[in-house]
C-alpha cells in the first residue's frame, strides 16, 4: 500500500512524539511492505507565528488531498489569551471542519503495570475498555456566540442528521466489541439533549443486535469513577464528550498514553493524542510518545485499512509497557527517544518470532 500522510507538529511537545510516531510508521512501512509518504505542514501557535494564521492554506490543501493526518498539540502560554483575535486553538477547531470529521473516537484501556498510577482502586480497573465516540462538530463549540455588557450566550445547536451519523458510527463500531452502547445526554433539562434521545433510539433499532441504555452526564461522570468496566461503547454530544473523556483518562495513570481518531464520512481521518502541548516540559526530551504512537495504530487501522499492522503496533506498546520502560509522567527515568526504540525494538523482535 502506498499512503500520504500529512503530519502537524504543532507547538510544544507536539514536535516530538510526533516524530516518535512518524518513526514507528516507517518501521510499519518497512516491515510490512508499504509506502509511506509524509508531508509535515504548520497549525497552532507556529503557525501563527509564521503566517499570522492558525490554519494556514497550504496546510488545508495537504490535509485534504491526503489519506490521514497525524496532529501532535496546539497552544501554550505564548498565545493562551481568550482575548486574542487569533488563537491557536481556531486552527484545530477549522480543521476538523475542514476535514468533515464529526465523530471523536478515543479508546482507554487500563494496562495492569499502570493501575497503580490511578486514582482509582485497582480493584475497580479490572476489565476497564471503553470507547468513547464523541460528536465533534455541533453543540454550543460551534454555535452562535454573543456577548452585550454583563451577559453572554453560547448556543447549543444539534440537528436530527448530526445526531444520527454519530449514532451510527457508534453502532457499528459496538456491533464489533461487546455490542453495549451507552448514550449520554441531558434530557431531563436540555431541548438539545430530548432530540439526542430520541434520535439516538430510532437509529439504534436499526441494529437489533445493539443493547441501548440512557444515562445522564451527571450520573455518568461519577458512574466512570464507580464502575467504569460495566460500559463499552459511550456516544455522546461535544461538549459532554470533552469533559467525560479527559476524566475517564485519568483512570488509564496518565493523559500522555491515550490516543484518539477523528473520522468523518469517508476513510480520512485526523489522529492525535488527547494531551496537551505541555510547554513546560517541551524540548526535555521527556514526553511520553505513547499516546502519539497508539494514535498512529488508529490511523494504520480506521483510514488505511491495515488492522493487522494496527494490532502489532498496539502489542508491541503493550510489551514495551511490560518492560517497565516509562517515562516519568508514568513513574519511570526513561526519555521521549528511548521508549520510541523500546516500540522499534518490540516490533522488530516480534516480527523475527513470527518469521
Amino acid at each position: 500500500m502506498r499512503a500520504d500522510i500529512t503530519v502537524l507538529p504543532g507547538d510544544g511537545i507536539g514536535p516530538e512524539v510526533t516524530a516518535a510516531a512518524v518513526a514507528v510508521l516507517r518501521k510499519v512501512a518497512c516491515q510490512f511492505g508499504h509506502v509511506f509518504e509524509f508531508n509535515e505542514q504548520l497549525i497552532g501557535g507556529i503557525a501563527i507565528d509564521t503566517c499570522g494564521e492558525p490554519l494556514p492554506q497550504a496546510t488545508i490543501d495537504a490535509c485534504v488531498n491526503s489519506d490521514a493526518v497525524l496532529l501532535g498539540a496546539v497552544g501554550g502560554p505564548k498565545w493562551s489569551d481568550p482575548q486574542a483575535r487569533v488563537r491557536p486553538e481556531q486552527g484545530l477547531l477549522g480543521l476538523r471542519a475542514k476535514l468533515g470529521v464529526f465523530a471523536n473516537l478515543r479508546p482507554l484501556r487500563v494496562h495492569p503495570r499502570l493501575a497503580s498510577l490511578s486514582p482509582l482502586k485497582a480493584e475497580n480497573l479490572v476489565g476497564v475498555d471503553l470507547l468513547f465516540v464523541r460528536e465533534l462538530t455541533g453543540g454550543a463549540y460551534f454555535g452562535k456566540k454573543s456577548r452585550e455588557d454583563d451577559v453572554a450566550i453560547d448556543e447549543c445547536r444539534y440537528s436530527v442528521a448530526e445526531v444520527e451519523r454519530v449514532v451510527r458510527r457508534a453502532c457499528e463500531l459496538a456491533k464489533a466489541r461487546k455490542r453495549r452502547l451507552t448514550s449520554v445526554d441531558k434530557a431531563n433539562v436540555l431541548e438539545t439533549s430530548r432530540l439526542w434521545r430520541t434520535t439516538t433510539e430510532r437509529v439504534v433499532a436499526e441494529y437489533p443486535e445493539i443493547e441501548l441504555e440512557h444515562q445522564l452526564v451527571d450520573s455518568m461522570a461519577m458512574l466512570l469513577l464507580t464502575r467504569p468496566a460495566s460500559y463499552d461503547v459511550i456516544v455522546t454530544e461535544n461538549l459532554f464528550g470533552d469533559i467525560l473523556t479527559d476524566e475517564a483518562a485519568a483512570l488509564a495513570g496518565s493523559l500522555g498514553v491515550s490516543p484518539s481518531a477523528s473520522l468523518g464520512a469517508g476513510r480520512l481521518g485526523l489522529y492525535e493524542p488527547i494531551h496537551g502541548s505541555a510547554p513546560d516540559i517541551a524540548g526535555q526530551g521527556v514526553a511520553n510518545p505513547i499516546g502519539a504512537i497508539l494514535s498512529a495504530a488508529l490511523l494504520l487501522r480506521h483510514s488505511l485499512g491495515l488492522e493487522a499492522e494496527a494490532s502489532e503496533l498496539e502489542a508491541a506498546v503493550d510489551a514495551v509497557l511490560d518492560s517497565a520502560e516509562l517515562t516519568r509522567d508514568l513513574g519511570g527515568n526513561a526519555s521521549t527517544s528511548e521508549v520510541t526504540e523500546s516500540v522499534l525494538a518490540k516490533l522488530n523482535s516480534r516480527q523475527q518470532a513470527a518469521a
